[in-house]
């Protein structure tokens, strides 16, 4: 049997996090930016406004959503699973019929 995939459930997301010295390394950024974690409710809403026929990328959803929390940057890791879990869903929901669903 397929799991459901639910997308109202934030657990705690989306939160703001200040860079480390780590963090700074990997995604070229200074210490003490920060980085939002988006919440799934987030990229859901995103992807759902893109019109049909057009395209976004990851890198374009991460910059809308650091710019909405005012963050440096936005989690490419968490973006990029949460873009993917929105897709599962939203072929979930076609197959149901359902016609408001996230192009993917």
């Amino acid at each position: 049997m397929a799991r459901k995939i639910k997308l109202n459930n934030s657990k705690g997301l989306p939160k703001i996090v200040k860079i480390t010295p780590k963090m700074a390394d990997k995604w070229g950024t200074k210490v003490g930016d920060t980085v939002v974690v988006p919440s799934l409710i987030e990229v859901d809403e995103i992807m759902k406004k893109v019109p049909k026929g057009k395209l976004i990328t990851i890198n374009e959803i991460r910059v809308a959503l650091a710019k909405k929390h005012r963050a440096t940057i936005c989690c490419p890791m968490t973006t990029g699973i949460f873009a993917c879990i929105v897709s599962k869903a939203a072929e979930e929901s076609a197959v149901k019929g359902k016609k408001n669903i996230a192009p993917y």
